[in-house]
């Protein structure tokens, strides 16, 4: 039987080819909010793999400081048809989420062209915190307008959906608790809901022919502040359908100053923690409604539609992922496609950091019109020396390209730390990224030496071609006094299940695997201290992942001693120097190392006389790194063989 996934479905009298949707993201990949190349790559990938409804995040009516598309004027038309023309290419449907930020955008505008900058960042912060109470009926009516004349434009261009956000200024006046006003736009239900109406009915008359999508962004009694409230949805949602909306995308509300409530990083919230919401929306319309949040594989995915919780499933971090969801399915390849680990490194943090959208996993993601998988012009004999994440990827795309791999990996296992970075709380996720790694691998055809090595000269001997050095790194720190002590363990090793430590623990270094490390051995019943020289721990751990990371080390009881510099290991306690100068002394029963990592060494000598070049890739390529570098050196190396 077809998936359902798959099965075309009607809205507002169009055809949708399947229930695959791509949700509002913002990319960063506009050039002053112009569409670009970038886009242009990004969502023509989209659509050729599959994706029936791609929803272009965040797009403003005016000219607003938001680093998003901007579709305000006349001359913007014609970069967003190219783009309409470009999916429609592949018979996917495209929409643009209207939105008005919740803050006086011409007056924010006009101190800016004045350079009145301390102003300006003023009249912002106010403006977030009192423009949904202040802003006058007047200019609501003229924020109407202008996202009326932004639907024309979109109609204009090709595209075939407006959805309405129903968070940001719309979803503050909806908000029970951002919404004080006493006029007619404030106070009970109907007044909070009557902008948002007059608004989709203004733009039902505006586009009479264009297919309206409602953002149904709903505060939960858990998370959220910019949206409806749940006990409220369902009615709003039905007066919605009477002002001409044609289809809801359910989701859950902002406004919280923590992305992980709209974008969970993995172990925050469960899988499909907004499907039973959907679902009552769902149950109340006679219109499609789209489910999303934690849908991590189409399993999942289908799993969703078959139990008629929404009629559309929405994938936006696992689309970046892996973009080919459609295809592999329609292929009966679903089990191949590359899994999100919802890791939020390459995504979620690189928007918040003013980067463009990218994801860890995938090399190519952000980089469409740059990076791809071509044929190689001379076949090879290739050895890829590891078995981690960046020989693993490099044996992958050298495979592909048609070059004759094998790779050989010293232990009986392949993952490589992936084996370890699995183990701490909310990361066993990380072990889809192993599995789909090795899953591909194998489909690719390479030879695996699983428990072997090989020397150059070996290498050499066999004929091998062009070798990728892979051989990863190890944990490493300094030659502190007592370092050699039994009651010093490696970080590496206790994750991995090889060292195991009991009672007081002083974890030395506070970044991502000492927090991690820390977190771990305290769930288990240990009293944790983490000692970092630098001024703040946990400084390379993701916005979305730290408030969780922090409420646990304050349930748990886990000290932190930032600013600390390791002077002794002591078999009863670890002595530091603080900031000042002052010796400190910190008891604990055992010590883990987390100071940090080294790459380790392969003698490439002979290789190197005979004129075989060598390759070095991830941790192995001088500078131990993260998950990203591995991918994005073994992908790219593997591209220029």
């Amino acid at each position: 039987m077809e998936n359902m996934i798959l099965q075309p479905i009607e809205v507002g009298g169009q055809t949708f080819k399947n229930r695959i949707m791509f949700p509002p993201l913002t990319t960063g990949y506009e050039k002053n909010g112009m569409i670009s190349e970038q886009d242009m790559g990004f969502y023509t990938r989209l659509a050729k793999g599959g994706v029936g409804y791609i929803v272009l995040g965040d797009v403003a009516p005016i000219n607003s400081f938001s680093p998003t598309p901007k579709l305000f004027d006349d001359s913007q038309i014609p970069a967003f048809k190219a783009l309409a023309d470009s999916v429609h290419a592949y018979g996917t449907k495209l929409g643009v989420q209207l939105f008005h930020p919740e803050y006086d955008v011409d007056a924010i505008n006009s101190l800016f062209m004045q350079k009145k900058f301390d102003e300006m960042r003023q009249r912002l912060h106010h403006d977030m915190m009192f423009f949904t109470d202040e802003v006058s009926e007047e200019m609501l009516m003229a924020i109407i307008d202008k996202m009326c004349a932004c639907a024309v434009r979109a109609q204009k261009a090709g595209v075939d959906v407006i959805q309405i956000h129903g968070d940001r200024l719309n979803g503050c006046l909806c908000s029970t608790r951002m919404n004080h006003r006493t006029d007619k736009f404030g106070g009970s239900l109907e007044n909070r809901v009557r902008f948002a109406r007059m608004l989709t009915r203004a733009i039902r008359k505006a586009v009479p022919g264009m297919i309206i999508d409602y953002k149904l962004s709903i505060v939960t009694p858990q998370r959220g502040k910019g949206g409806i409230d749940e006990a409220d949805a369902v009615q709003f949602a039905q007066w919605l359908v009477e002002d001409g909306v044609d289809m809801f995308h359910v989701a859950q509300a902002n406004h919280t100053g923590n992305m992980a409530d709209t974008i969970p990083p993995m172990g925050v919230q469960p899988y499909g923690f907004f499907v039973r919401i959907a679902g009552d929306i769902k149950k109340a319309v006679n219109v499609p409604v789209s489910a999303v949040g934690r849908i991590v594989d189409a399993e999942m995915a289908e799993r969703v539609i078959e139990s008629g919780m929404a009629d559309m499933v929405a994938v936006g971090r696992p689309l970046l992922a892996d973009p080919d969801w459609g295809a592999k399915i329609a292929a009966g390849k679903a089990c191949d496609i590359r899994r999100c680990i919802s890791c939020n490194k390459g995504c979620t943090d690189a928007i918040q950091n003013r980067q463009f959208l990218s994801c860890v996993l995938n090399a190519e993601n952000g980089y469409e019109n740059s990076r791809s998988i071509q044929p190689a012009a001379q076949k090879k004999k290739v050895a890829v020396l590891g078995g981690g994440p960046a020989g693993l990827e490099a044996a992958r795309v050298a495979a592909l390209r048609g070059h004759d791999v094998t790779l050989f990996e010293k232990t009986t296992s392949l993952g490589g730390q992936l084996n370890i970075a699995c183990v701490p709380p909310r990361k066993e996720e990380m072990r889809r990224a192993a599995q789909d790694l090795i899953r591909a691998v194998c489909n690719a055809g390479v030879h695996l030496c699983m428990g072997q090595t090989r020397t150059a000269e070996q290498l050499k001997e066999a004929g091998f071609e062009a070798v990728i050095n892979a051989v990863g790194g190890h944990s490493a720190a300094p030659r502190i006094p007592g370092i050699d002590g039994v009651n010093v363990a490696d970080a590496w090793k206790v994750l991995a299940g090889e060292q195991q430590v009991y009672g007081t623990v002083a974890v030395i270094g506070g970044g991502m695997v000492g927090c991690e490390t820390a977190e771990y051995l305290a769930a288990r019943g240990c009293k944790v201290s983490v000692i970092e020289m630098m001024d703040k721990i946990a400084a390379g751990e993701s916005t979305t992942i730290l408030p969780t990371l922090l409420e646990n080390y304050k349930t748990y009881g886990v000290e932190q001693y930032p600013g600390h510099k390791v002077k002794e290991f002591r078999m009863d306690a670890v002595v530091c120097e603080n900031k000042d100068g002052a010796e400190v002394t910190i008891p604990c029963d055992y010590i883990v190392l987390a100071m940090g990592a080294r790459s380790n060494e392969f003698d490439a000598a002979a290789l190197e006389a005979a004129n075989i070049p060598v390759y070095s890739v991830g941790d192995a390529a001088g500078k131990a790194a993260d998950i990203s570098n591995a991918i994005r050196t073994g992908y790219d190396t593997a591209c220029q063989l």
